[in-house]
């Protein structure tokens, strides 16, 4: 078990099912079943995965200042999630629509109310990070100031980086320049992804990059391991929506990371961990436990080698 500080964004997230995007025009749509309502956010999906998995998690985020906590900890779920650090000082709780079709093709709409611009109250953030195995951070603005106390502390730091671009480098320098570990998605990358990881570790000494690509799996950078390779997705679970599975497979890569500093075995079950997920409707929903993990692991894989 592993302590990890997770600071990132909270939200209320609307899924809605489409028949196809992008979405022809009707006055109005009425099917069964098709619109699902939330809490989400990344910091908020990592911090509840780590710990579905076993770890203690301190989370750090900003929600509106009418917002009932008690969306963060539905009545049916076993696993809960300390809101201590989850302060209601923006004027409205950030906000994010998801369309979804039947061809995995996802369109986003979303509205960070004013947390672009709030800040943090830091003052209770030095014990938390000081007592951290980890540092997990969102990209988002009010994450910025996370980083001094992490090199102050000397706790390493993950980063998960969105919409990743060479347009916006300077807006994610300070991550960049910090993070141990690094994960980005492919959605916005047109490049070659081999030759975009190899010039972020080249240029920001990046220990390890995890780059996410969808249904055709990922690619991961291990800088002691010397190596760049491609894993192909896996298989547990029919898929329901994948909205959150980067946040599922990020979070569960750091927790086996953290335990095992095998970054292949940490891989493997984070493959597995999303596979499973997507299997559920919402971002915080659908994760597996260790028992699980290690299930899967055995019929994918085979056994003999350590969870």
């Amino acid at each position: 078990m592993s302590r990890f500080t997770v600071a990132g964004i909270s939200q209320i997230e609307t899924i809605v099912k489409v028949k196809k995007i992008p979405v022809d025009f009707a006055p109005v749509s009425s099917n069964p079943d098709t619109i699902f309502t939330a809490a989400g956010g990344d910091g908020y999906n990592e911090s509840l995965a780590l710990e579905w998995l076993g770890d203690e998690v301190d989370f750090l985020s900003m929600v509106g200042r009418g917002q009932d906590m008690n969306v963060f900890n539905p009545a049916d779920r076993k696993e809960t999630i300390s809101t201590e650090y989850i302060l209601p000082i923006l004027d409205a709780t950030p906000a994010q629509v998801i369309l979804y079709d039947n061809d995995r093709r996802q369109q986003i709409f979303e509205d960070i109310k004013g947390l672009r611009e709030a800040n943090y109250d830091m003052s209770m953030v030095p014990p938390l990070v000081a007592r951290s195995d980890m540092l997990v951070l969102s990209n988002a603005n009010f994450c910025r100031p996370f980083l001094k106390t992490a090199e102050k502390y000397k706790v390493p730091v993950a980063v998960n980086i969105h919409e990743f671009s060479w347009e916006r480098e300077h807006y994610n320098r300070d991550f960049l320049e910090v993070a141990s570990i690094l994960y980005i998605s492919d959605d916005t990358i047109a490049e070659n992804p081999f030759d975009v990881m190899k010039t972020i570790a080249e240029k920001y000494g990046t220990e390890i990059i995890l780059l996410g690509q969808g249904s055709e799996g990922l690619i991961i950078f291990d800088r002691k391991r010397n190596m760049h390779i491609h894993y192909d997705s896996v298989k547990t679970n029919e898929v329901v929506n994948t909205a959150g599975a980067g946040n599922a497979l990020f979070a569960c890569f750091l927790h086996y990371y953290q335990e095992t500093k095998d970054s292949i075995n940490a891989i493997k079950n984070a493959l597995l961990f999303a596979s499973y997920k997507i299997g559920f409707m919402g971002t915080s929903n659908g994760f597996m436990t260790v028992e699980q993990v290690a299930q899967w692991r055995d019929l994918i894989w085979g056994t003999g080698e350590k969870i």
